[in-house]
């Protein structure tokens, strides 16, 4: 099981009150919110291996020299010298560092690499994995990873996680007429807003689903542009021949990175805390004692 971690602290943080707090008043809804999303995994699904993967670098400089709107609205910072940084609501940045320091201590395996997204970890060990994985992520993004034939499915949370809409290729294909390799295509000429990502103007998800079907991917599209004779509409002929530039990057930008250099790490669901000791000292600083509770029951004995 591969978490896409932000993006469950981001809906545990925006889920859980944000008057669930420490006993110094400091709010820890989305600490608090994302061990109880892990304790309702394990429970439920029962993962042999749970690695939290981390953005690192959430704005890699090597895609946005392709694009530069990736991910430009988000940013609150600038830093030459590293990643920029993110805008994040005042009260969550804080929670992020304690929720690293409960997932160590636990013995839960946390993997980010400089220079690459958690979507590039996910891919990396998604593609290495012998057996089948469990993607859990709010990111439709990761969706292009979903392959029936090596048992890499994505759980996507529709309300908290006790709500999953279990996404395999006959989802995919039923929602978007695409695979899972297909998604990518998609996704570009799509575009997404929320990733900077401008897509083809004119051209939506439901148009370029039929592109996608009528001519199989986006190399397949570019060439019925070239070809007097296919039966693109003049107006669809004329964007996509002038979205050129974008098209011929874009798949760089969106496709997750399948080879981050991976520090060695043992992904194996903890029976046990790694640190009881810090454990205890975290749960007691940071009012945390129920939700570890609960995640502790979960693990196997």
């Amino acid at each position: 099981m591969l978490l896409d971690t932000a993006s469950l602290y981001f809906r545990a943080y925006f889920g859980v009150p944000d008057s669930v707090r420490a006993p110094d008043g400091t709010p820890v809804n989305a600490v608090r919110g994302l061990l109880d999303f892990i304790a309702r995994l394990v429970q439920d699904h029962h993962p042999d291996d749970l690695v939290a993967c981390m953005d690192a670098d959430w704005r890699p400089a090597w895609r946005v020299e392709l694009i530069p709107s990736y991910k430009a609205h988000r940013v609150a910072q600038e830093r030459p010298e590293g990643p920029d940084e993110e805008e994040t609501p005042d009260t969550l940045g804080p929670q992020v560092p304690v929720i690293e320091a409960v997932l160590d201590a636990l013995g839960i395996a946390r993997i980010g690499v400089a220079g690459y997204e958690a979507d590039d970890v996910i891919g990396t060990l998604a593609g290495r994995a012998a057996g089948p994985v469990d993607i859990v992520t709010g990111d439709r993004d990761l969706f292009q990873l979903i392959d029936d034939s090596r048992g890499v499915r994505v759980l996507y949370p529709v309300k908290g996680v006790g709500t999953l809409q279990l996404m395999d290729e006959a989802a995919l294909r039923e929602k978007y007429g695409v695979d899972g390799a297909g998604y990518v295509d998609l996704a570009l000429l799509r575009g997404d807003p929320s990733d900077g990502l401008p897509g083809v103007p004119g051209i939506g998800e439901k148009t370029a689903a039929k592109l996608l079907d009528a001519y199989g991917d986006l190399a397949g599209i570019m060439a019925a542009v070239d070809d007097p004779s296919s039966r693109l509409t003049p107006s669809q002929r004329k964007r996509l021949d002038g979205a050129r530039e974008y098209v011929a990057v874009a798949p760089t930008v969106v496709r997750v990175a399948g080879d981050v250099p991976l520090p060695e790490f043992d992904p194996a669901l903890p029976a046990g805390p790694r640190d009881p000791a810090m454990v205890d000292a975290l749960a007691t600083r940071w009012g945390l004692g129920g939700a570890l509770r609960r995640l502790l029951a979960t693990l196997p004995r």
